[in-house]
């Protein structure tokens, strides 16, 4: 395979050298162009920059689906970034199978990174064979539900406490013009409000039993029925929101043109670019009001091998500050995710970041869909809901058989 070719070139020319780097540009790669990730990458580039080094900005426009592709091309190309994101989970597997992502074990035993990341599962993910080949860089916890407070005065109805009171109450937006539920028209955004409403109404067990089992007669039964049903009424209501991206969809919430979203924590830095108070201006409810558990998805970076001895140095040094207590709660402050460090001082977190803070204290957590299947599976999931959402005469019972079809095939 292609890969594989690149990785014995690449290896042939390649030595990974460590010690002292000398100031070096490095090129980091990555999605986050909306005006609360612009703030929170700015946050990595100043702390690398402050070792002398200089952090070369390569932001891809659009979402990971469109970022990923290019990124792994250029990999395999020959054309490899220093450092370039990737989400928790499976999406660079086959690229460090092919031996094309150096090795951060000396970097993570240095660190003492099994000591200070929390949950392990996400240092198990960026392990493979026993070595380390990423650095996570925060918790993202997908089971949001935000809401505008303007939105629902405006409907004269109370905000609500879950998601059957936000359903109950979607006549009410609707008579007052306002869109009850915002959704993106891309298929990631259609697949992750389903997965929340999977925990949700579903519960723990069955979405573990469907995402981390691969049982089809669970994905094909009664209670993941109830998820779909629940879709429908999600795809209802988000009749109109006529936005793309996913920050758009955002923005419709802020500006109280509609009355919530079901997003991932990242949307807290849309809302603080916006400055808007937690609480005040918005509400948010995790695990949708109804099942307080959070997953534990979010991001990490990868370091292509470098045939300049002095980037690679630089890797090291960079990987390193990515963990960096200082650069933890700078980013996550305005990333709106959670830190990987279970031992930094995060007292400034607003109320919503709070709550995801008990959340993740209690344990009550699950691993993301993301790292229990592949990016295959992910994908068919995403075209599947991509056209629930937009074809409103697919049943939610002929959605669920695809689904469950899906699930048997899975890897």
């Amino acid at each position: 395979m292609k890969i594989r070719m690149m990785a014995a070139v690449l290896a042939a020319s390649v030595t990974i050298p460590f010690g002292a780097a000398k100031a070096t540009d490095l090129e980091v790669t990555h999605w986050w162009t909306s005006g609360g990730e612009a703030a929170a990458v700015a946050e990595l580039a100043k702390a690398f920059d402050a070792t002398g080094n200089h952090w070369v900005d390569g932001a891809i426009a659009g979402s990971g689906s469109t970022a990923r592709p290019i990124m792994i091309s250029r990999i395999t190309g020959g054309d490899p970034m220093g450092a370039t994101q990737f989400n928790h989970g499976r999406q660079a597997e086959e690229l460090v199978q092919a031996g094309l992502m150096k090795d951060l074990t000396d970097v993570a035993t240095a660190g003492k990174w099994k000591d200070i990341i929390r949950p392990s599962t996400l240092l198990d993910s960026c392990t493979i064979d026993g070595k380390i080949y990423c650095a996570p860089v925060n918790i993202h916890s997908w089971q949001w539900l935000w809401l505008s407070n303007a939105a629902f005065q405006k409907a004269g109805v109370a905000v609500p406490k879950n998601w059957d009171e936000f359903v109950a109450a979607a006549p009410a937006l609707e008579k007052a013009g306002i869109v009850p539920l915002a959704v993106g028209g891309q298929g990631w955004q259609a697949s992750g409000a389903f997965n929340v409403l999977m925990i949700a109404i579903g519960g723990k067990d069955n979405y573990l039993k469907v995402f981390k089992d691969k049982d089809a007669a669970v994905a094909a039964g009664p209670e993941i029925a109830k998820v779909f049903k629940a879709a429908d009424d999600a795809r209802r209501m988000s009749k109109g929101s006529n936005v793309q991206d996913w920050n758009q969809a955002t923005n419709l919430v802020i500006t109280g043109k509609a009355g919530g979203q079901i997003m991932g924590d990242w949307a807290q830095g849309e809302f603080q670019v916006a400055k808007q108070v937690a609480g005040k201006d918005y509400t948010c409810l995790p695990g949708l009001g109804v099942n307080e558990i959070i997953s534990t998805s979010g991001d990490a970076f990868y370091f292509p091998l470098q045939k300049d001895a002095e980037k690679a140095k630089a890797q090291d040094v960079l990987a390193a500050t990515l963990l960096d207590p200082k650069t933890q709660v700078a980013f996550n402050l305005k990333k709106g995710s959670l830190p990987v460090r279970a031992d930094v001082d995060i007292s400034a977190a607003n109320d919503c970041m709070k709550k995801g803070l008990e959340i993740l204290a209690k344990g009550n957590i699950v691993t993301s869909s993301d790292q229990l299947a592949s990016p295959d599976t992910t994908k068919q999931i995403e075209d599947l809901f991509a056209e629930f959402f937009a074809n409103t005469t697919m049943t939610p019972d002929a959605a669920q058989k695809r689904f469950a079809d899906i699930i048997a095939a899975a890897d």
